[in-house]
C-alpha cells in the first residue's frame, strides 16, 4: 500500500470504513440474538477499548493520555456518556425490537438531526434546502416505519422507532460536542470508552450478567472491532489522507445500501419496497444537502 499514491490510500481506508459499516447492522442483530443490549454493549465496549488504548499507547504514549484526560476531563466524560453509553444502549434497543432494515435506515437521518441542532446550540444559519431536505428525510422514515401504509397509525414497534429517532439526536449531540474537542481524535475517543467501560459494566451486573456464550463473546466483540474502532480509524486516516474530502465522504452513501444485500442474504430479512422508497429518500436528501453546503462553501449561492 506504500506504493499507492494519498488518494489512492485514502480511498481504499475510506471503502474499508464502509464495508465496516455495512455489516453492522446485520452483527447487531446477530450479536443480540445470542445476549442482550447491556451485554452488547459491555463487551463491544470492552473490545473497542483494548484496541484503541493498544494504538494509542503505541502512537501517543501514556502521557499524552494522561494529559489530555487531565486537560479535558469534563469533556471526556460528558463524550463518553453520550458515546457509547446513551447512543449505542438506545441504538441497540432499537435494533433488538425492529427489523435491521427499519432501525439502519432510521438511523441515517441523523445527519440531517445535525444540521437543524446546528442552529440552535452553534448559532449556524439555517438555509430553505435544509428545511427541504429535512422534510424529504423524515417522509422517507414515515414511509419506512409505517411499512408504507399511511392509512394505519400502527406502527411494526412504536418504541423501536422512537429509540431509533432518539439515538440520531444523541449522536447528533455528540458531534457537536466534538465540534469544540481540542483533543487528537484517536486520543479523544479513547478516552471516552475508557471513561464508559466501568459504567457499561456496572450496567451488566446490575440489570443483566457476564454469562454470555462464547459465540455471543465473538459476536458482540465484532460490533467493538467494527462499528466503534476499526470503521472510525479507517474513516479518519481516509480523510487525512485525502486531498479531497467530499469525495472520501461521498463514499458513506453506498454503506446503507450495501447493508441491505448483508441484511437479505444473511439475516433473510426480506427487504420491502417500502424500505427502499424510504431509504432512497433519506439518503438523496443527504446527498442534495451535502452538494449544496459544498457550492456554498465554495462561493456559490443557493
Amino acid at each position: 500500500m506504500s506504493n499507492l499514491s494519498p488518494d489512492r490510500r485514502a480511498l481504499l481506508f475510506g471503502l474499508g470504513a464502509v464495508l465496516c459499516w455495512s455489516t453492522v447492522a446485520t452483527a447487531f442483530k446477530i450479536a443480540l440474538s445470542l445476549v442482550d443490549t447491556y451485554q452488547l454493549l459491555f463487551f463491544a465496549t470492552l473490545t473497542a477499548s483494548v484496541i484503541l488504548l493498544t494504538l494509542v499507547l503505541f502512537k501517543f504514549g501514556v502521557t499524552t493520555l494522561v494529559r489530555n484526560f487531565c486537560s479535558h476531563w469534563e469533556l471526556t466524560l460528558l463524550a463518553g456518556l453520550l458515546n457509547p453509553i446513551v447512543y449505542y444502549h438506545l441504538l441497540f434497543r432499537a435494533y433488538d425490537l425492529l427489523p435491521a432494515q427499519v432501525a439502519l435506515s432510521i438511523n441515517y437521518s441523523w445527519a440531517i438531526v445535525l444540521t437543524l441542532m446546528a442552529v440552535v446550540f452553534l448559532k449556524q444559519k439555517i438555509r430553505r434546502i435544509d428545511f427541504v431536505t429535512a422534510g424529504v428525510c423524515y417522509v422517507g422514515v414515515v414511509i419506512i416505519a409505517t411499512g408504507g401504509d399511511f392509512t394505519s397509525v400502527q406502527v411494526e414497534s412504536s418504541t423501536g422507532v422512537v429509540l431509533a429517532l432518539l439515538s440520531t439526536f444523541v449522536w447528533a449531540t455528540y458531534w457537536i460536542v466534538n465540534i469544540k474537542d481540542g483533543r487528537e481524535p484517536m486520543v479523544g475517543l479513547c478516552l471516552n470508552f475508557l471513561v464508559a467501560l466501568p459504567v457499561t459494566a456496572v450496567g451488566c451486573y446490575v440489570f443483566s450478567d457476564f454469562e454470555v456464550p462464547f459465540n455471543g463473546v465473538l459476536a458482540a466483540s465484532y460490533v467493538g472491532v467494527a462499528e466503534m474502532a476499526a470503521g472510525f480509524l479507517f474513516w479518519s486516516t481516509a480523510l487525512k489522507l485525502s486531498n479531497n474530502a467530499s469525495r472520501v465522504s461521498n463514499l458513506v452513501f453506498l454503506s446503507p445500501f450495501i447493508s441491505l444485500v448483508f441484511i437479505h442474504f444473511i439475516l433473510k430479512e426480506p427487504v420491502t419496497l417500502a424500505t427502499l422508497a424510504g431509504l432512497t429518500l433519506i439518503v438523496a436528501s443527504l446527498i442534495c444537502q451535502q452538494l449544496v453546503h459544498e457550492r456554498s462553501g465554495a462561493g456559490g449561492t443557493t
